[in-house]
């Protein structure tokens, strides 16, 4: 089956979408993007994302194209006709060359990563790229993410899972593809917005679910010694949830097990959120 995309308008084949080479939002990254997982046609915390994207066009000076109920039609659309039972959805909008919008929804096949491998975890390279916490920039998801990507390739080509990345200061800032929580003495922490992290959607469900259940939670400045010496750690993002981490630079992070009981609370309740289609 052919994958058929949202184009301005229009739905058609994936391979008739032109795209216009020498737009800004090509030129210059001058753009935002959402990435979204749809299941049984319900799309995981759509009103979160689609309120993230507004707000982040404001900053950059797009103009939203669609009043939020006519856009959320258009991705529902997009993800029936494409009729995936788990559904990899990205939402685009970038300058065009009249310095209005463009409006692209792709769907195609999600691939969860395995059972095994959520068991086993990711083991992760701390990066050579440093974040540049100042900038206003980072806590929006551009589509200009070339910072991102040449992390990922780092870790890639050195046969780890994902990137820590740091910022400046040398305080941990997130993962290339997504946020970073740690678990010590029965309390959870995160990186601050300060330290250069983008606000995720999944980390705010993390933070939300610590706070329903009086489960002490934090978010500072913390350096890779912290994440050395926690009892345990995990990674999240819209498309896979969560994900123990196992290991940075081939260090094992605490017992490097799946059992820490706050970590595995937190994997079944964000699960049960998942499975309702919240």
């Amino acid at each position: 089956m052919e994958e058929i995309v949202f184009l301005n308008g229009k739905f058609i084949l994936k391979e008739q979408a032109q795209l216009p080479l020498i737009s800004p939002g090509f030129l210059y990254g001058w753009g935002l993007f959402e990435t979204m997982r749809a299941y049984n046609n319900k799309i995981i915390y759509f009103n979160e994302h689609l309120e993230r994207i507004k707000n982040a066009s404001k900053l950059i000076n797009i103009r939203f194209p669609y009043a939020l109920a006519r856009l959320k039609d258009y991705i529902e659309q997009t993800v029936r006709i494409n009729g995936f039972k788990d559904t990899y959805v990205r939402l685009t909008l970038w300058k065009n060359l009249e310095r209005i919008t463009d409006t692209l929804i792709a769907a195609r096949r999600y691939k969860p990563f395995s059972a095994k491998k959520h068991k086993q975890g990711f083991s992760c390279l701390v990066s050579g790229f440093r974040q540049q916490e100042n900038s206003f920039l980072v806590r929006l998801k551009t589509t200009n993410r070339l910072f991102y990507q040449l992390a990922y390739l780092q870790a890639k080509e050195k046969g780890f899972d994902e990137a820590i990345i740091l910022n400046n200061r040398g305080y941990i800032s997130e993962a290339s593809r997504s946020n970073l929580f740690m678990i010590k003495d029965k309390e959870v922490l995160t990186p601050a917005l300060e330290c250069g992290c983008l606000g995720g959607i999944t980390q705010r469900v993390i933070c939300d679910l610590a706070k329903r259940h009086n489960i002490k939670i934090r978010r500072g400045n913390f350096t890779l010694q912290d994440l050395y010496a926690a009892d345990a750690a995990f990674l999240t993002n819209s498309l896979m949830g969560i994900m123990p981490l196992r290991s940075v630079e081939n260090q094992q992070i605490g017992k490097a097990k799946p059992e820490c009981r706050l970590r595995c609370f937190f994997i079944k309740e964000y699960n049960l959120l998942f499975k309702n289609g919240t």
